[in-house]
């Protein structure tokens, strides 16, 4: 494929450009306008700015309190997540801060139902794969990943509990009706965000097949997976054969199918979706280790 022939780099600073405008345009032409709350510090911000115009009539940018919230959790990600995720997180929440800044605020549609599902959804899509990428959009997402990093969960789900503060500032200070709305925007971007950034999702793959020589060391050397051989026989031709199983993230499942598809065009595979493992399964981290100490 093309695209995975693009230096890391490259993809990495296209996402950041991408991420970026999504999260002003979200910001500027669907949030702000329809008084709807974003998810973690840029919801955050939105609210001090709009308290500042409602108490003092002082009308600060958002973008500038994105920034400014931003520095605590940013020395948070570089002690706690890693420089190459703070590094690339750090860059694109000054270049959300400067578009935020320069897209004028418009209000596109008068349907504040409407403005959230569209902030939320386009909010997610510039979160999601920021993550996927390596890296955030800053601010909670840190936060989240940091979570993530030591329970396991879902990062979408550990988003959706912290901006319950969000949601209830917005209806004590605002409208309920506007609290409401920034529940619908969230949910959506969780969603969004859930379905883009998968690494916590595994499956468990058991591949009935007489070619296990070949495709053992392909899964071990590439995907960096353990697997289980067991002995096995077909029940209606009496055969002979070895069933392979293993744990996978979403993320692998297409290498993983090209290699089975390579070693062994007839394989019967099977995918269950799995809810938790315990023991020793690598995490991405682990992996580039690992595939590092290997030579791969």
């Amino acid at each position: 494929m093309i695209l995975n022939k693009i230096p890391d780099k490259i993809k990495r600073i296209a996402v950041i450009f991408c991420s970026s405008i999504l999260l002003a345009c979200a910001l500027n032409l669907f949030l702000i306008p329809g008084n709807i709350f974003g998810a973690g510090l840029n919801g955050i911000a939105q609210l001090i700015s709009s308290l500042l115009v409602k108490i003092t009539g002082i009308n600060i940018e958002t973008g500038y309190f994105i920034f400014l919230l931003n520095v605590p959790v940013g020395i948070l990600g570089w002690l706690k997540v890693g420089k190459s995720f703070t590094y690339y997180s750090v860059l694109t929440v000054l270049l959300t801060t400067v578009l935020s800044i320069i897209i004028p605020v418009v209000h596109l549609t008068p349907d504040p139902l409407m403005g959230a599902l569209f902030g939320g959804v386009i909010t997610g899509t510039g979160v999601g794969y920021a993550l996927k990428y390596g890296f955030s959009t800053g601010g909670m997402d840190i936060v989240a990943v940091v979570l993530n990093k030591t329970t396991g969960k879902s990062i979408g789900s550990l988003m959706m509990v912290i901006n319950m503060m969000i949601i209830l500032t917005a209806g004590i200070y605002f409208s309920w009706q506007s609290a409401l709305y920034t529940i619908i925007s969230n949910y959506a971007m969780t969603r969004v965000v859930d379905g883009i950034h998968t690494s916590h999702q595994k499956l468990t793959a058991f591949v009935v097949t007489k070619h296990a020589d070949i495709i053992l060391p392909k899964i071990k050397n590439s995907l960096i997976r353990g697997v289980t051989v067991l002995p096995s026989s077909g029940g209606y031709s009496d055969s002979k054969s070895q069933t392979l199983m293993t744990v996978l993230t979403r993320y692998e499942l297409y290498r993983f199918k090209q290699i089975i598809a390579q070693a062994d065009p007839v394989a019967f595979v099977n995918f269950v979706n799995t809810a938790d493992v315990t023991g020793n399964f690598a995490d991405e981290k682990q992996q580039a280790e690992i595939k590092n100490k290997l030579g791969n």
